[in-house]
Protein backbone atom coordinates (compact mmCIF):
# COMPACT_ATOMS: atom_id res chain seq x y z
CA UNK A 1 0.00 0.00 0.00
CA UNK A 2 1.10 3.64 -0.66
CA UNK A 3 1.22 4.09 3.13
CA UNK A 4 3.70 1.26 3.54
CA UNK A 5 6.11 3.25 1.41
CA UNK A 6 9.55 4.21 2.54
CA UNK A 7 12.72 5.50 1.42
CA UNK A 8 14.58 2.81 0.03
CA UNK A 9 11.38 1.02 -1.07
CA UNK A 10 10.99 -0.18 -4.86
CA UNK A 11 7.80 1.15 -6.55
CA UNK A 12 6.25 1.43 -10.34
CA UNK A 13 5.92 5.06 -11.35
CA UNK A 14 4.51 5.74 -14.50
CA UNK A 15 5.08 2.09 -15.87
CA UNK A 16 8.98 2.17 -14.47
CA UNK A 17 10.80 0.81 -12.05
CA UNK A 18 11.57 3.29 -8.72
CA UNK A 19 13.51 3.74 -5.88
CA UNK A 20 11.97 5.85 -3.37
CA UNK A 21 14.07 8.37 -2.24
CA UNK A 22 11.31 10.82 -0.39
CA UNK A 23 7.80 10.12 0.66
CA UNK A 24 5.55 12.95 2.80
CA UNK A 25 1.76 12.40 3.68
CA UNK A 26 -0.63 14.76 4.00
CA UNK A 27 -4.25 14.58 5.11
CA UNK A 28 -7.49 15.70 3.71
CA UNK A 29 -10.48 17.18 4.01
CA UNK A 30 -13.21 15.69 6.09
CA UNK A 31 -14.17 13.01 3.55
CA UNK A 32 -10.96 12.50 1.80
CA UNK A 33 -8.39 9.81 1.97
CA UNK A 34 -4.55 10.79 3.22
CA UNK A 35 -2.67 11.16 0.18
CA UNK A 36 0.78 10.03 0.23
CA UNK A 37 3.29 12.22 -2.41
CA UNK A 38 6.21 10.12 -3.16
CA UNK A 39 9.33 11.22 -4.99
CA UNK A 40 11.52 8.10 -6.70
CA UNK A 41 14.67 7.92 -9.02
CA UNK A 42 14.23 5.28 -12.10
CA UNK A 43 16.60 2.28 -11.23
CA UNK A 44 18.09 2.31 -14.82
CA UNK A 45 17.86 5.77 -15.95
CA UNK A 46 18.02 7.64 -12.42
CA UNK A 47 15.22 10.22 -13.84
CA UNK A 48 13.28 11.76 -11.21
CA UNK A 49 9.69 10.57 -11.00
CA UNK A 50 7.03 11.81 -8.48
CA UNK A 51 3.25 10.56 -7.61
CA UNK A 52 0.58 10.86 -5.33
CA UNK A 53 -2.05 8.52 -4.42
CA UNK A 54 -4.23 7.90 -1.91
CA UNK A 55 -2.37 5.81 0.96
CA UNK A 56 -4.64 3.18 1.06
CA UNK A 57 -4.19 2.20 -3.00
CA UNK A 58 -1.89 -0.48 -3.65
CA UNK A 59 0.99 0.30 -5.84
CA UNK A 60 3.02 -2.12 -7.83
CA UNK A 61 6.36 -3.23 -6.69
CA UNK A 62 9.00 -4.44 -9.27
CA UNK A 63 10.97 -7.56 -8.66
CA UNK A 64 14.45 -6.49 -8.55
CA UNK A 65 17.18 -8.49 -8.97
CA UNK A 66 20.82 -7.89 -9.08
CA UNK A 67 23.46 -10.69 -10.77
CA UNK A 68 27.63 -10.56 -10.43
CA UNK A 69 28.91 -11.87 -13.46
CA UNK A 70 32.48 -11.87 -14.84
CA UNK A 71 32.92 -10.13 -17.51
CA UNK A 72 35.41 -11.61 -20.55
CA UNK A 73 35.16 -8.95 -23.41
CA UNK A 74 33.40 -6.47 -25.07
CA UNK A 75 32.61 -6.60 -29.46
CA UNK A 76 33.13 -4.57 -31.84
CA UNK A 77 29.20 -3.57 -31.47
CA UNK A 78 29.29 -3.05 -27.77
CA UNK A 79 27.82 -6.14 -26.23
CA UNK A 80 29.30 -7.47 -23.23
CA UNK A 81 30.09 -11.45 -23.09
CA UNK A 82 29.74 -12.25 -19.29
CA UNK A 83 30.25 -15.33 -17.74
CA UNK A 84 28.22 -16.24 -14.54
CA UNK A 85 29.27 -18.22 -11.51
CA UNK A 86 28.04 -21.28 -12.57
CA UNK A 87 30.12 -20.68 -15.85
CA UNK A 88 27.22 -20.26 -18.45
CA UNK A 89 27.96 -17.19 -20.39
CA UNK A 90 25.44 -14.33 -21.54
CA UNK A 91 25.98 -12.48 -24.70
CA UNK A 92 22.59 -10.55 -25.00
CA UNK A 93 23.44 -7.26 -23.16
CA UNK A 94 25.05 -3.60 -24.46
CA UNK A 95 27.47 -1.57 -22.44
CA UNK A 96 25.80 1.31 -21.37
CA UNK A 97 26.40 4.59 -23.29
CA UNK A 98 27.23 6.68 -20.13
CA UNK A 99 30.14 6.80 -17.48
CA UNK A 100 29.91 3.56 -16.11
CA UNK A 101 30.23 2.09 -19.59
CA UNK A 102 33.01 4.54 -20.46
CA UNK A 103 34.74 3.41 -17.35
CA UNK A 104 34.40 -0.36 -17.61
CA UNK A 105 35.50 0.25 -21.65
CA UNK A 106 39.06 1.80 -20.25
CA UNK A 107 39.63 -0.95 -17.66
CA UNK A 108 38.65 -3.45 -19.62
CA UNK A 109 41.37 -1.85 -22.79
CA UNK A 110 44.15 -1.85 -19.85
CA UNK A 111 43.48 -5.72 -19.40
CA UNK A 112 42.09 -5.62 -15.68
CA UNK A 113 39.47 -8.49 -14.82
CA UNK A 114 36.14 -6.81 -13.50
CA UNK A 115 33.32 -8.22 -11.84
CA UNK A 116 30.44 -6.07 -13.35
CA UNK A 117 26.66 -6.03 -11.62
CA UNK A 118 23.54 -6.53 -14.09
CA UNK A 119 20.28 -5.56 -12.77
CA UNK A 120 17.31 -6.97 -13.96
CA UNK A 121 13.37 -5.35 -13.55
CA UNK A 122 10.55 -5.55 -15.49
CA UNK A 123 11.80 -7.43 -18.24
CA UNK A 124 14.74 -4.85 -18.58
CA UNK A 125 18.28 -5.60 -17.78
CA UNK A 126 20.87 -3.24 -16.84
CA UNK A 127 24.67 -2.61 -15.90
CA UNK A 128 24.97 -0.71 -13.50
CA UNK A 129 27.79 -1.01 -11.65
CA UNK A 130 31.31 -2.76 -11.77
CA UNK A 131 34.45 -3.81 -9.84
CA UNK A 132 38.14 -5.10 -9.97
CA UNK A 133 38.43 -8.79 -9.76
CA UNK A 134 40.23 -9.76 -6.40
CA UNK A 135 41.90 -12.98 -8.06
Amino acid sequence: MAGNLKKGSFVVIKNRPCKVIETSTSKTGKHGHAKVHMIALDIFTNAKKEDISPSSHNMLQPVVTRTDFQLLSIDDEGFCSLMNADGTTKDDLRIPDNEVGQEVRKLVDADKELIVTIVSAMGEEHLLSYKESQN
